[in-house]
């Protein structure tokens, strides 16, 4: 289904009953990627995916899509569905987009899952590496997406899932240069959040892929050791839908249930 928002039009998808849960996807992907977790998540519950500024069918609203302007966007469907409360399950970007819309409706969140996702902001070497990629893109577009994403994946897996990485590279690949653009300066933009993160009232959950090369799963487990935020620590990378997609299952089941009761 497509909701006009600032005159572009937003994708989502809206299916189900029950408590709401609303999945939130990474950079260079689309709502596609939880299709391997909706059905189990549909057993239960209202299940809505919504297509970030500038990827999949949803559209570009100018070179920078601050983490505020996506959930600004998010927030224009959930409103047009009448939706009150929430769960939010964001994968990578999709986490930071998450806490963006938490800061503007704390009280609608039940629950915000950051899944290889981090509350804490880039550091400049970050910072740097994105400024960088948004110049070589200009003239490279699709050389920095293959790169971008293929380095999200463990060694292991890129042999052991090969034809999906591929299917879901090619998606990637539909990302507009602006879309691409316009999402790394957003992530490069945002602001640390773990203060509000800790201080949230609802259930927390952060899901760490052991050799994710984006996420410093170690200092984020410490941080949170004395905390109200519950860490589960997967084997493999940063793409956790698809690396260790049984487990992450089990454990995104168990963190919804937890709220329905």
């Amino acid at each position: 289904m497509i909701l006009q928002h600032k005159k572009s039009p937003v994708y989502y998808e809206d299916e189900g009953g029950g408590n709401a849960v609303v999945l939130l996807h990474g950079f260079l992907e689309n709502s596609t990627m939880w299709y391997g977790l909706k059905p189990m998540l549909l057993q239960n519950h209202r299940v809505i995916c919504i297509d970030l500024l500038g990827h999949g069918q949803t559209e570009c609203l100018g070179y920078s899509h601050t983490m505020s302007d996506m959930a600004d966007a998010v927030l224009a469907v959930l409103d047009h569905l009448q939706l009150k409360t929430y769960i939010l399950i964001g994968h990578s970007m999709g986490g930071y987009v998450s806490l963006a819309l938490a800061e503007k409706r704390p009280k609608s969140v039940l629950g915000l899952c950051l899944m290889n996702s981090t509350y804490h902001a880039d550091d400049d070497e970050l910072r740097n590496l994105r400024k960088r990629a948004n110049r070589m893109v200009l003239t490279n577009f699709e050389n920095m997406v293959r790169m971008s994403f293929t380095n999200l994946f463990s060694s292991e897996s890129r042999l052991k899932h090969k034809l999906e990485i591929e299917k879901m590279l090619s998606q990637a690949l539909e990302t507009s240069p602006q879309g691409y653009i316009a999402g790394q300066e957003g992530m490069l933009l945002r602001e640390d959040k773990f203060d509000f993160y800790k201080k949230l009232e609802a259930e927390k959950l952060i899901i760490i892929g052991k050799k994710d090369p984006v996420i410093k799963g170690k200092a984020i487990l410490n941080e949170t050791r004395d905390t109200n935020i519950n860490c589960h620590e997967l084997a493999l990378g940063h793409m956790s839908h698809i690396e260790n997609k049984e487990e992450l299952s089990y454990i995104i089941k168990q963190f919804v249930e937890l709220i329905d009761v």
